[in-house]
């Protein structure tokens, strides 16, 4: 749960730190599963494309509630639930989830960009959460964000990757997000945000999960998941009644 600065930081600026949503145990555990899921897996490289050249990779997978009950656990865990019912309202679905990990000295950098091109929601209530399951500074490639953007609406998209204005907003001029490992960052999908290349000799490991309202009405059914649909606080008021993308059509 939010305090009321929090609240009001959020609001301003379309992000909130949360520290210590985990404890470093919980962090240390779920880094461990997320690694071995990954080695089990083989590699899976999320490299957009507007970098891919850069000689860097990142290792992802989507859908990590299937391949681990302490995910499938933490997915209603009343300490992130709490925080996007503070957010979002008392309804909370599971859009989608997934792991990155980016790897020591050559994990890839994500362009600036919204998560609005990917999945547009007609009310704008979907957020994120990034859940750090190690240490993330500057020179790990953490979050970096553009404070207040969340506020303009959808910006122009660029790019297969739909990347924003590399002019308008250079990753340069970005506001770091350094984050402890049990620390989570919740976002709007409207809010500028991406991340620098993994300079360190460290992996990056997160977890991202993206949370809406489901009285919201998806306008696009571009971004498939299994998870979509997922009540993890609250009710459904709209008793399941939009199709979504991982069902199928008629």
């Amino acid at each position: 749960m939010l305090n009321a600065e929090q609240k009001v930081f959020y609001q301003d600026n379309g992000y909130v730190l949360v520290p210590a949503l985990l404890d470093k145990s919980e962090a240390e555990s779920l880094r461990a599963e997320m690694h071995a899921i990954a080695q089990s897996e083989g590699h899976s490289d999320a490299t957009w494309d507007s970098v891919r050249n850069s000689g860097t990779a990142i290792t992802h997978c989507h859908d990590v509630h299937f391949r681990s009950a302490m995910v499938t656990r933490l997915l209603s865990d009343p300490r992130l639930t709490s925080v996007a019912q503070d957010l979002i309202g008392p309804n909370v679905q599971l859009h989608h989830n997934k792991m990155f990990i980016k790897p020591p000295a050559k994990g890839s950098p994500f362009p600036m960009h919204q998560d609005y091109p990917y999945f547009p929601h007609r009310d704008h209530s979907m957020i994120a959460v990034i859940l750090h399951l190690d240490d993330a500074p500057e020179e790990k490639g953490c979050l970096c964000v553009y404070p207040g953007t969340h506020k303009l609406g959808p910006l122009p998209a660029f790019g297969n990757d739909h990347h924003v204005s590399t002019t308008t907003y250079p990753i340069a001029q970005a506001t770091p997000v350094p984050a402890k490992a049990g620390d989570a960052v919740f976002f709007h999908y409207l809010t500028v945000h991406g991340s620098g290349q993994n300079l360190s000799d460290e992996a990056r490991t997160t977890l991202l999960i993206q949370l809406r309202d489901p009285a919201d009405v998806p306008l696009s059914d571009r971004h498939a998941s299994r998870g979509q649909g997922m009540m993890l606080a609250g009710i459904d008021p709209t008793a399941g009644s939009f199709n979504f993308a991982w069902e199928e059509k008629p």
